[in-house]
């Protein structure tokens, strides 16, 4: 693959503060102007830990892009399509995704500047792979296909190049207007669109959301799923797997056109997490409230650092602070949890031992428990440096599917879990991130995730980790005690910002 270090033209970001709106501004910016703004990748909640023990903080920065200016598509007949300054010829074409994006990456310059060292994003991509892009990364690999991407058309994966961002520092309460300096039109857009929400007589009002947003809310059979359970265990007996994360869907109609934003608002009243995203798109709109990252990339003193964050363990949260006490204690010594988890922790060093230096990965938070509106985790943080010639797109290569969402073994893990799903999962276990022209990267794993298509069909999926002492009707709850929030979102009354 190009590396996106043999770039050599450079340009300076153009920074500017801009006042007057906040993170909780952005998502009634898409609303306002749906045609300047197109995707939030938004931190809502930092994660609640134990009094007296550290962590990284994840939940810094809320990033609103621009309307893109480009994007090269993967359809699900596995064709590519799209433009940038070398346009595909004629009609769309099979080649390589990560591959042909990263050729398009290296024409771009890339920027650089003191200016901009310290923001994540000066301009440059967002990203979506959908679960079942995984069959371009590993060709033996046969996955069901996602229905709503033969259905509305949405992609397999896409990547879109935007000019110009909206960026809010959570730590000092600062938003920033970033842009490459090269689209003046998609700047004063911007700025105008700013300049109409940021007036003293426009102030957002509250009024209750009473009106239901969804219709015909409908579950996947729970026996079905121990079934499936069960099966899994059989396949971890003859030794096949030693863990596997099988899913169950909800799905439901939404009719309104203002669905989707009244979704994302709802899910961040009673579902914030770190790695939110409103990923919005003509056949259909991603919106999630996700906990976990993927995988992030930054470059210190012209050296690569790479982490993954994977999540392994769960119990439900309770309003008994006791009791909450004691799920979290639980939670932390449960043999069964502490064994998956380290296995998840070995699968990402081995998925990050493949790109990084050797003898460079490392885990550097060990099992620390993070708590969130509805469950508690198990989350550790695996980095290691990323060799000096591999790129990002070699990184997401290596990573793509996250692990703690397929299982141990990966490869025969997501052949099972095709075998029993029988269905495709679309954004459920995908990812959607961003890549910023000064080579910063960070991507989310798509869980605790919506997927609400153009036609008004909705649906979204949790899943439960079966290894060998699992229980069935005890997986299946934890699908459910994962799936609160979301049901909260889409089935409660909540404040309406207008």
């Amino acid at each position: 693959m190009v590396n996106s270090a043999t770039q050599k033209a450079v340009i300076r970001p153009v920074i500017e503060p801009v006042e007057g709106i906040d993170a909780g501004g952005f998502s009634r910016l898409i609303t306002r102007a749906p045609q300047v703004f197109s995707h939030l990748f938004a931190s809502l909640a930092v994660a609640e830990r134990a009094a007296g023990s550290s962590g990284k903080n994840t939940a810094r920065w809320s990033i609103l892009m621009a309307a893109p200016q480009a994007e090269l598509r993967l359809d699900a007949q596995g064709l590519l399509s799209g433009s940038w300054r070398e346009p595909l010829d004629g009609a769309p074409q099979r080649a390589n995704f990560l591959e042909t994006w990263a050729q398009w990456v290296a024409q771009h310059p890339i920027v650089v500047g003191d200016d901009g060292a310290a923001l994540p994003f000066v301009g440059g991509w967002s990203f979506y792979f959908s679960y079942e892009f995984a069959e371009q990364i590993e060709p033996s690999v046969s996955l069901p296909a996602f229905e709503p991407a033969q259905r509305v058309g949405f992609p397999v994966a896409i990547a879109q190049y935007h000019a110009a961002a909206l960026i809010f520092d959570h730590a000092t309460a600062k938003t920033y207007l970033v842009h490459d300096g090269a689209h003046p039109a998609t700047v004063a857009a911007v700025k105008t669109a700013l300049a109409a929400i940021t007036l003293p007589a426009i102030k957002p009002l509250v009024e209750p959301d009473n009106t239901l947003i969804i219709e015909g809310l409908i579950a996947d059979d729970s026996a079905r799923y121990q079934s499936g359970v069960q099966q899994i265990l059989d396949y971890l007996r003859a030794g096949d797997v030693f863990q596997a994360n099988l899913s169950r869907a909800w799905r439901f109609y939404a009719p309104e056109i203002d669905a989707g934003a009244r979704i994302f608002r709802r899910l961040a009243q009673y579902n914030p997490a770190p790695f939110s995203a409103w990923y919005r798109l003509n056949e259909g709109q991603i919106i999630s409230t996700s906990p976990e990252r993927l995988v992030d990339y930054k470059a210190q003193a012209q050296v690569g650092w790479v982490s993954t964050r994977p999540i392994a363990g769960t119990r439900r949260r309770d309003a008994n602070p006791e009791r909450d006490e004691a799920l979290r204690a639980e939670l932390q010594a449960h043999p069964k949890e502490r064994a998956e988890h380290v296995m998840m922790i070995d699968l990402e060093r081995n998925d990050l031992g493949r790109v990084c230096q050797p003898g460079s990965v490392r885990v550097d938070e060990f099992m620390v428990l993070e708590s969130f509106a509805h469950v508690h985790h198990l989350v550790s943080n695996v980095c290691g440096q990323l060799q000096a010639e591999r790129s990002v797109f070699d990184l997401l290569a290596a990573v793509f599917p996250g692990g703690t969402i397929t299982g141990c073994p990966k490869v025969r893990c997501m052949e099972i879990l095709a075998e029993l799903e029988q269905t495709g999962r679309g954004p459920y276990t995908g990812s959607v991130g961003y890549l910023s022209l000064d080579g910063q990267m960070d991507s989310n794993i798509l869980i605790r995730t919506v997927f609400l298509a153009a036609d008004g069909i909705g649906e979204f999926r949790t899943g439960a980790g079966i290894v060998m002492d699992s229980d069935p009707l005890r997986e299946t709850i934890e699908t459910e005690e994962k799936a609160r929030g979301l049901l909260l979102a889409l089935t409660e009354p909540a404040e309406r910002l207008l």
